[in-house]
């Protein structure tokens, strides 16, 4: 029973993704080592369910193993400089079959439609073009890259023709040049470049690995802004070439204006579903903000928090507190928002006549606890009293007391109170009261 209770309730909590994201345009990267796995089969039947929700759907392949392997067989060695290939003119002819060749094979699969298989009756319809101009790279460091090139203009106009047919476009690293020559490229810049010229909601990058902690190998990297992303390439330079790529890719179109980007690892069963359709997802997000913002409530916010506090007021954790009360001190609340929902939250009520303040309705959501929120929130609170230049900080608390002592509060006494809390007190809760000096 519980298999079909945690379905329904996954799929609940997916509904206001599949809102959010319908009629929003993804570009999605995969490598040529994503074609050539197994269970590629499986990326595309999500490709599928991606379209069938509304979302617009740009799909960047890679080759680089596919040409490898031509060359390989040709006895030719593949030419690289600072991790950029050299296409001369043989290994211009290997890109060419690859490219083809890998563009068939995801036009096939796209195409599937058998009654007994996941994409049945999808009758999914797929692009391809010239929609990449692009131009030579030439000659750098003294190194002739030959026909390797790089992105001139993405033709968004005829892109976005496409997308409002409800056309899936496939995209390979090939560009042309208007006198008709064909240039190699990067398909991590292309995957770049097309999000930016089309203004897309996401770029999301399947790599072949999880963007993880060096110290700690097995920790996902859950989020980093753009900023964070540059250092962590700057202080692990030793990387695999599939994250670096992808990083940079990240870092370039987040700051070309590309609010969400996402590395996501292709070896998990689903990731491209977990990440796009659960609150916490299951790759590394890339953005030039915080993914987890604390700032000061406003009205918006006066939901989230009573849907955060109320299991806390039934449990006798926390006063009970109606909307009208919460409406009127708004500006006192301070929240922690993730993509949405607030998860954490508190109130600093304010006296600066006397010089003193009251920390109130102290939450962390159930999901997000031991993760040191509870003390952003108290951090965030002293900082505003000293900013308000409050010299005493006061709690009245039934269950919380200890943590608040580990913080630096003190026990005290209702005789120690100031007027104005004496006379709400409620002695039928016999709250603990501590008391914190502000220096």
């Amino acid at each position: 029973m519980n298999e079909p209770k945690s379905f329904v309730s996954w799929f609940r909590d997916s509904s206001p993704y599949i809102h959010a994201h319908r009629t929003k345009t993804f570009v999605i990267y995969f490598g040529g080592e994503a074609v050539l796995a197994s269970d590629f089969e499986h990326h595309v039947q999500d490709f599928a369910l991606l379209n069938s929700l509304g979302i617009r759907l740009v799909l960047v392949h890679g080759i680089r193993p596919q040409i490898d392997e031509r060359l390989k067989k040709l006895n030719t060695p593949a030419l690289f400089h600072k991790h950029l290939r050299i296409t001369d003119d043989l290994a211009l002819q290997c890109v060419k079959e690859a490219a083809g060749l890998v563009r068939v094979e995801i036009e096939a699969l796209l195409s599937m439609g058998l009654s007994n298989s996941p994409m049945a009756g999808s009758a999914l319809k797929v692009a391809s073009g010239n929609f990449v101009t692009a131009k030579p790279i030439g000659v750098i460091e003294g190194v002739d890259y030959c026909h390797t090139g790089e992105v001139r203009r993405i033709d968004s106009l005829a892109i976005h023709q496409q997308l409002d047919q409800d056309t899936i476009v496939l995209i390979s690293p090939v560009g042309y040049s208007p006198s008709g020559e064909v240039f190699n490229l990067s398909a991590e810049q292309v995957a770049t470049a097309v999000s930016i010229a089309l203004n897309a909601e996401k770029l999301i990058l399947l790599t072949e690995q999880s963007c993880c902690d060096p110290i700690n190998n097995e920790e996902i990297i859950r989020q980093m802004t753009t900023d964070e992303a540059e250092s962590f390439l700057q202080d692990y330079p030793a990387i695999s070439n599939s994250i670096r790529l992808s990083l940079n890719a990240a870092i370039q179109s987040s700051r070309a204006g590309i609010e969400r980007v996402h590395l996501i690892n292709r070896t998990i069963n689903g990731a491209l579903l977990l990440e796009l359709f659960s609150r916490d997802g299951i790759g590394t997000l890339i953005s030039s903000t915080p993914f987890e913002d604390i700032r000061s409530a406003t009205l918006n916010d006066i939901g989230g928090i009573l849907e955060l506090i109320k299991p806390l007021e039934q449990q006798g954790i926390l006063a009970k507190r109606s909307r009208e009360k919460i409406e009127m001190e708004i500006a006192d609340y301070i929240i922690i928002e993730r993509d949405g929902l607030v998860i954490g939250c508190t109130a600093l009520h304010p006296n600066q006549t006397d010089e003193y303040g009251c920390i109130a309705c102290l939450a962390v959501h159930p999901d997000y606890r031991g993760s040191a929120r509870g003390d952003r929130l108290i951090n965030y609170v002293h900082s505003k009293a000293k900013q308000l230049a409050l010299k005493h900080l006061f709690v009245l608390s039934t269950q919380t007391m200890h943590w608040f002592i580990e913080r630096g509060y003190l026990s005290s006494n209702i005789n120690n109170l100031p007027e104005a809390l004496k006379l709400n007190y409620n002695p039928q809760r016999n709250s603990k009261i501590l008391v914190k000096t502000i220096e």
